[in-house]
């Protein structure tokens, strides 16, 4: 609980310093007590020992003596075992929730805004969104809201694949085929068929990979017609790919797209400033870089980043060094973040290395691979249709809003029409996406809907039904939720204090979310919320409180329960239905 650290700290220096202790050294010692029964937060003394040549013991009992008194009204003090446990007293509690009650941003602080651009979705033009992608995508946009609601400036960054050599026999495709029918394949969202057939042609058909190769050089030349087919198919897949965020519910839009195609200009730029900086060297005809890091191939020589190959072509490194060159110097970035998988952790620690080693950044720049693993099948392997073929996006999104709906008609058959399909909606992607979200980031996880569908367990269903169910309440009592902030808190029981206690976590752990960019730091802390209140609500009556101080002061834990599920789906991009 890191409001009562905040409040303890003082006398707990104060006492520690009379001691012969520094305050690096037990600050890091300080956290939350690992017996919740025992306390909030712990301070174990068995470091300390070797220092004081004392046991832990007998340390934690004259700490707990002297810290006692000083924090009456703030924490109950007690020594076990070599900790000091530190309890918040029930009126300190109280005044700090009460303190949320009329905060909008319930304790969450506007921080001095950094720039930071986020790099995140990037899917490739006339290829599907695959399930591959809804990672990276979501995973994205909760870190871009959590920014965003912390008061930094955010530049989203989709760096689509939309340049290359592919696109030569893409667009040869595209005339074999003729614009107009062309266009209609692409818009109804069956990109992948239409880049097999081009594929297809290139590797059985010379005279199509002369007209393909012809193709990429008028279209890296600037030739005005190809650029003009070229811009067809990157408008029709952009169409497609506005629609899945559309039904994912992510900010993603057409003004963020910044795909290779707006860095072909400063690719020799980068060559250029890699040549002044002195770092750029010849390798068997290609310009390369050794980054200062030691890496080593297989063959444990050492490893260069490619820059420009020794037939002109330029690398996806080179590329990422546009990026980081007009991230940072165009839009005045601080930090930037690249949400890609984990397989690029090597490709983007060279980079950076790089990047630094040429003075494209400086010690104020910040650059951060915010890497994830995979989606699995139930036996360990790459999520697939049972055809094969890599899962469609979209057929997943659909398919998780026609099982949400099929939940809703079984659990509540009085909710209907265009109210039932909003809420299914709001299920189905919610249980997807977090699903997603609440993995540890950098791990793989197993896909499987009756699990993220549920109505229990740490799911978007549980979180949400804890929602609704509190809208329920307010709203089988007639008064109006407003009217709770201006209530008086009383945690009497266990139930509510623990629920309190909860509650006024709430910013610290949204804090910690993002100081790690691990969106399940927030999602674990939504279901410990949600499963506190649900013990509160078995146990603490609310509308059948025995007296009006009683009941006012459950309907503001109630209130303050609802906004913090609310704000914290939010967060991570997730709908809160006031009925399910």
């Amino acid at each position: 609980m890191r409001v009562l650290a905040d409040a303890v700290g003082p006398a707990l220096g104060e006492v520690l310093s009379g001691m012969g202790i520094a305050d690096e050294v037990w600050t890091g010692l300080l956290g939350p007590a690992t017996v919740e029964e025992h306390g909030d937060l712990a301070l174990p003394c068995h470091r300390l020992a070797g220092t004081l040549h004392r046991s832990p013991n007998d340390i934690a009992d004259d700490i707990a003596a002297a810290l006692g008194p000083m924090l009456s009204g703030t924490a109950g003090v007690s020594a076990v075992s070599g900790f000091v446990n530190m309890r918040a007293d029930p009126s300190w509690l109280a005044a700090q929730v009460m303190a949320l009650l009329p905060d909008d941003r319930l304790g969450i602080a506007v921080e001095q805004a950094r720039i930071v651009a986020v790099d995140y979705s990037a899917p490739n033009v006339a290829k599907e969104m695959h399930v591959g992608h809804l990672r990276s995508t979501v995973i994205g946009d909760a870190i871009v809201r959590m920014l965003g609601h912390k008061g930094h400036t955010v530049y989203r960054e989709n760096h689509v694949g939309d340049w290359g050599t592919p696109f030569g026999m893409l667009i040869e495709h595209l005339l074999d085929l003729g614009e107009t029918n062309a266009a209609e394949e692409l818009s109804v969202g069956d990109l992948d068929a239409f880049y097999k057939q081009a594929r297809a042609k290139f590797n059985s058909d010379e005279t199509f990979v002369a007209r393909s190769r012809n193709r990429v050089v008028l279209l890296q030349g600037g030739d005005e017609e190809t650029l003009r087919l070229w811009r067809v198919l990157v408008d029709e897949s952009m169409r497609y790919f506005n629609e899945v965020y559309g039904m994912l519910g992510v900010l993603l839009t057409d003004d963020d797209i910044m795909g290779e195609s707006n860095y072909h200009h400063l690719l020799p730029v980068v060559v250029e400033r890699l040549q002044a900086s002195g770092v750029l060297e010849d390798s068997e005809g290609a310009k390369v870089v050794y980054p200062p890091g030691g890496w080593l191939n297989r063959e444990g020589e050492p490893m260069p980043v490619i820059i420009e190959k020794a037939d002109g072509g330029y690398n996806y490194a080179t590329t990422d060094l546009a990026c980081i060159i007009d991230r940072v110097e165009r839009l005045d970035c601080d930090d930037l973040l690249y949400v890609v998988g984990s397989p690029q952790i090597q490709h983007f620690e060279m980079v950076f290395q790089v990047a630094e080693q040429a003075g494209f950044m400086g010690e104020a720049h910040n650059a951060v691979h915010v890497n994830f693993g995979s989606v699995l099948d139930s036996d360990g392997k790459i999520l697939k249709s049972r055809e094969g073929e890599v899962i469609k996006l979209v057929d997943l999104l659909r398919e998780a809003t026609s099982r949400a709906e099929q939940a809703i008609a079984e659990k509540n058959p009085e909710l209907q029409g265009a109210q039932r399909e909003a809420v299914a909606r709001m299920i189905g992607i919610g249980a997807v996406k977090y699903a997603d979200l609440s993995t540890e980031r950098s791990k793989d996880y197993v896909f499987e809907w009756d699990r993220m569908l549920a109505f229990e367990g740490n799911t978007a269903p549980y979180l949400q039904y804890a929602h609704a169910r509190i809208c329920s309440i307010f709203r089988r009592s007639g008064i109006e939720r407003s009217s709770a902030r201006d209530a008086s808190i009383t945690p009497a029981q266990p139930e509510e204090a623990l629920l309190a206690r909860r509650l006024v976590n709430f910013a610290a752990v949204t804090d910690a979310t993002l100081a790690s960019y691990s969106p399940h730091t927030l999602c674990t802390y939504l279901h410990s919320l949600a499963s506190s209140f649900a013990s509160f609500y078995e146990v603490c009556p609310v509308i059948a409180a025995g007296d009006d101080a009683t009941r006012d002061s459950r309907l503001a834990l109630c209130d303050l329960t609802a906004r913090t599920i609310s704000t914290g789906l939010g967060l991570l991009g997730i709908e809160s239905p006031e009925q399910m």
